[in-house]
């Protein structure tokens, strides 16, 4: 019998070659995914290591120059490692232009205000209005020293610290001299001079020193008699040009009382503040200014009253004596009459809204005001807050009661014709509605008739609690900060 040769296959040997072969391949595709994927990952993490570095080396600088800016120290210097990227200082009249501050002051009342007002959140609204009167306006450059590693930028501007990211977002890293505490604005404006870079990966030295001699911008009499404390002016507006702009938005949105708007295109943050007018018992004018009120508060005017004396020998005896201000599409008018008899004064307050479909509510006084004395001696005293003092609503419906709109302000209420309340809460509902957009100035006049009233022998006394946000003094300076590399 013929032996045959049997080839038996071991099928385990195979598998275990094919296994081998698909972790390798599977390691191969890993590790190439690994750098594809990683290495940008790696590299972000480096550049962020890096950018977090020179934070904080400005935080230390940013430190140091405020010891030299406030004379503790008359020179400082902060090491910072370059890491491959770019050391600047840019403190001359090229770079100012594109870092610096402008402060504007405005008069509600002025007749150009109307047309800056529509364009006031905007570089360069001020040009055309320099001249005028009532305006005032004065600049400091700032300058600043950046250090850039590719797309991430950390820079020391306007005694702040601040980072920009690939995206052209920027963040505060240190807050800026900007100080504003309800009532005063501080702005100590750091202002750095030099021209130089450095790159590469070595340790440079920033070193700034000061003769520690500020320049005061405001207040200054000297250069304009407006530029005083208490601020004359309705209005500070404060220009921020900056590569910065939505930072120093961002941060002033942040404090108290303060808000901002930008103007991207011209890399510009605004920010808006109101100025308190004087309130007190004054010799009474034919213009007073009312500041704005604070809403969130049922009854902010404390005292609001005239003491009226009579102008000549026919007395006291208007026939439509108006105290009126117009805010926008609002109107408030109160009328002094002499009716119903030779000592006593009768009142209608009259409040429009043209934003509104009914657009009108009048009250009529059910008491009235007692007038004394006889011909130019008579007086009388008109209490716009007076609890006991009833009024009588002359129209279909109201539309200014309701829950808080554009044109309207709570106590969510109904009143009809012939409902009554107080003068004292007509007028702290009126007063809070033709205040909502700011500063007001109100008017005394007798239209088409003259003048019964004597205004040296009469008197205003007014006291209110204004909507947080507006100042009362100002303090500006500009601190030159002498910056080199070493």
């Amino acid at each position: 019998m013929t032996g045959k040769n049997v080839v038996i296959k071991c099928q385990k040997a195979e598998s275990s070659v094919v296994g081998v072969v698909i972790i390798l391949m599977l390691t191969t595709l890993s590790v190439g995914a690994i750098l594809l994927y990683g290495t940008p990952t790696i590299n972000d993490m480096q550049d962020m290591a890096k950018a977090q570095k020179a934070e904080q080396a400005f935080t230390v600088f940013d430190s140091r120059a405020s010891k030299v800016a406030l004379g503790e120290s008359p020179i400082q210097t902060t090491s910072l490692s370059l890491m491959g990227g770019t050391l600047e200082v840019k403190g001359e009249s090229e770079s100012y232009s594109n870092s610096e501050i402008k402060v504007v002051l405005a008069d509600i009342d002025a007749p150009w205000y109307d047309s800056f007002s529509q364009q006031r959140y905007k570089w360069g609204s001020w040009e055309g209005f320099e001249t005028e009167t009532n305006f005032t306006m004065f600049n400091a450059s700032m300058g600043s020293i950046i250090f850039k590693n590719d797309d991430r930028v950390v820079a020391y501007e306007g005694g702040g610290v601040w980072s920009k990211y690939p995206t052209g977002k920027a963040v505060m890293i240190s807050p800026p001299e900007f100080n504003y505490n309800g009532e005063t604005l501080t702005l100590p404006i750091m202002c750095i001079n030099g021209n130089t870079s450095i790159s590469g990966d070595t340790d440079v030295g920033i070193t700034v020193g000061s003769n520690n001699m500020p320049t005061v911008l405001y207040p200054d009499p000297i250069t304009d008699n407006r530029m005083t404390n208490p601020v004359k002016s309705d209005k500070v507006l404060i220009y921020i040009k900056s590569d910065f702009y939505n930072a120093w938005a961002d941060y002033a949105n942040t404090l108290a009382y303060t808000s901002a708007t930008v103007d991207g295109p011209n890399s510009t943050a605004v920010v808006e503040l109101e100025v308190m007018p004087p309130m007190g018992k004054s010799v009474l004018t034919h213009n007073f200014k009312v500041g704005a009120l604070n809403v969130s508060r049922s009854a902010p005017m404390y005292n609001f009253s005239f003491d009226l004396g009579a102008r000549a020998s026919q007395g006291l005896n208007p026939t439509n004596y108006q105290i009126s201000a117009t805010s926008g599409t609002k109107t408030l008018i109160y009328s002094l009459a002499k009716k119903g008899g030779a000592n006593q004064l009768q009142l209608t307050v009259t409040y429009q809204d043209t934003a509104a479909a009914s657009y009108i509510e009048k009250w009529d006084g059910v008491n009235i005001f007692p007038v004394t004395g006889t011909k130019q001696d008579q007086q009388a005293i008109v209490d716009l807050l007076d609890k006991n003092f009833k009024m009588k609503y002359d129209r279909a419906k109201d539309f200014s009661w309701n829950d808080t709109s554009a044109i309207s302000l709570p106590p969510n209420v109904d009143f009809h014709s012939g409902d009554q309340t107080s003068l004292y809460n007509i007028t702290q509902h009126y007063m809070k509605l033709i205040t909502m957009d700011g500063t007001v100035k109100f008017s005394l006049n007798s239209p088409g008739k003259s003048d019964p009233v004597d205004y040296d022998e009469s008197s205003l006394t007014l006291y209110y609690e204004g909507m947080p946000g507006a100042i009362t003094y100002l303090h500006v300076t500009r601190n030159d900060l002498s910056a080199s590399l070493t």
